[in-house]
């Protein structure tokens, strides 16, 4: 079953109560006004096992530590958002499978040789989805698909670098002069980010899910860091991200800052549909999949991630 993800982005008070999420609203509980039946009748209640992803969007939003707790136990990613509603933080629970020892243990004594292979599957499928998305859009992506065929061990020859120099060259083309992909750049910069951010919880969680370890990259390697793996294992998904944020571009709707709409676009990529093993599945899943692909790698069971690629 896909998980739900919520979205907070107004004053709210979030509780726990009989395994539910309780949602009041300080406006409701605060006016005398109102009748006790129904301030009741106004207060939302959502299974905490129905919840994949939490993000708190408000500097007003209250939420207690047996809620937190009770979204821990359940692996729910759980994002905080600043003033300006960029996303600035992911909690994640701590131990989430029953053989999570015996997961770490094979994470860790991966061998370099394993993960350079691991690391070229991630690039050559990234580079994959990327020339198909171009392809896609009436762009000439055919450049990334071949150069997806040319990925040696390791990406020694940074081929994901001379990728996205011609991939971001070629994606807004026709509506934006000179755009530059940049965490800190220009319009639509702040969509994919917020995008990015949401992908990367999901993988998050994912991994935790399969008791993986989140820090430690295949490669991606920062002391500051703590999603490092996470980093690794998205970048064939951010294609996804690109084209939700392209269709805001064809649509003129890349010129503001981050509003309603953006965000109601942005919140469904967890359930976009995917091919993943050759069967269509809401993106969600799909990266669960990918996460535990990755763990019998580790473990020598198979020696390819399952990675998703368009429907």
């Amino acid at each position: 079953m896909i998980k739900r993800t919520l979205y907070f982005g107004n004053p709210a008070y979030l509780g726990l109560r009989d395994a539910q999420l309780i949602v009041r609203l300080p406006e409701v509980e605060k006016n005398d006004g109102l009748t006790e039946s129904f301030k009741k009748e106004s207060v939302a209640t959502i299974p905490i096992e129905d919840i994949g992803v939490v993000i708190i969007d408000h500097q007003q939003v209250t939420i207690t530590q047996g809620l937190l707790t009770s979204l821990m136990e359940n692996n729910t990613a759980v994002i905080t958002c600043d003033a300006a509603h960029h996303p600035t933080g992911l909690l994640m629970p701590l131990s989430t499978h029953n053989i999570q020892s015996e997961r770490f243990r094979t994470q860790v004594e991966a061998s370099q040789p394993l993960k350079k292979q691991l690391w070229a599957q991630t690039i050559e499928e990234k580079l994959f989805n990327q020339g198909y998305l171009l392809n896609s859009i009436g762009e000439q992506g055919d450049y990334l698909l071949e150069l997806s065929k040319k990925v040696k061990s390791g990406d020694s020859d940074n081929l994901e670098a001379t990728g996205a120099a011609y991939y971001w060259k070629n994606l807004f083309s026709n509506y934006i002069q000179g755009f530059s992909r940049h965490r800190e750049g220009p319009k639509p910069n702040h969509l994919l980010n917020y995008g990015y951010a949401i992908i990367r919880a999901l993988i998050a969680r994912a991994l935790c899910g399969s008791g993986l370890l989140p820090t430690l990259g295949i490669h991606h390697r920062n002391k500051y860091n703590a999603y490092c793996l996470a980093d690794d294992i998205m970048e064939p998904y951010r294609p996804f991200v690109d084209k939700v944020v392209f269709d805001m571009v064809v649509g003129g709707k890349h010129e503001t800052d981050i509003n309603k709409e953006h965000k109601e676009l942005l919140l469904k990529i967890p359930s976009m549909d995917v091919l993943i093993n050759g069967e269509s599945s809401p993106m969600m899943v799909a990266s669960q999949y990918t996460s535990a692909s990755l763990a019998r790698c580790f473990s020598g069971e198979l020696r390819k991630i399952s990675y998703p690629e368009w429907k």
